[in-house]
């Protein structure tokens, strides 16, 4: 397999800034079939994105979603998600190729749980850039993606999620804290 530049991945795939999250995306499929969900609202039946952090984009903002979410993992480097459940649970999972080392190359986030994610690379590193430091993911989104369904943590609301996390026996709160920005 070739490997491809970062600068030369997101031409290819026409991918821009997320407005919201961090990183970049591109969405490749809105389906025509819609559905109504329990608020009566109507969305699509499913929404597909290419999702991209990079090393100079490397981390996307606490944020959760109304509607489940299916990531798949193409190429380049491990992603680390950070899963808070609306029980209060926090998980930690590897999206990545490298299934010997406990990574998976899919992962469900169920709607209504936070995530938030992280590019693994040697962060000391970052006073260079290096072309390859990069992951790819798709994401399927089942009801449809809309941006009223996407609800980013506040400082506040993320200093409040990781405390319950805490009080579930979770005791990464300051690591958590340290990687967490308002704006990605």
């Amino acid at each position: 397999m070739t490997r491809i530049k970062k600068a030369d991945l997101i031409k290819q795939l026409k991918l821009e800034p997320h407005p919201t999250e961090g990183g970049y995306f591109r969405r490749t499929y809105a389906s025509g079939t819609t559905i109504q969900r329990d608020d009566q609202s109507h969305r699509r039946l499913l929404t597909c994105i290419y999702y991209l952090l990079t090393d100079d984009s490397p981390q996307g903002c606490l944020h959760r979603n109304k509607s489940d979410i299916i990531h798949f993992h193409h190429t380049g480097l491990s992603i680390k998600y950070t899963v808070i459940s609306d029980q209060g649970n926090l998980q930690e999972h590897l999206l990545g190729p490298n299934f010997s080392q406990g990574e998976q190359p899919q992962l469900l986030v169920r709607g209504g749980d936070w995530k938030q994610s992280q590019l693994c690379f040697n962060q000391e590193d970052q006073h260079h850039s290096d072309p390859y430091w990069y992951g790819l993911i798709s994401e399927a989104v089942a009801p449809g993606f809309e941006y009223e369904d996407n609800e980013i943590a506040t400082t506040e609301q993320a200093q409040a999620l990781l405390a319950e996390a805490k009080a579930h026996g979770n005791n990464q709160r300051q690591k958590l804290l340290k990687n967490f920005s308002d704006k990605p």
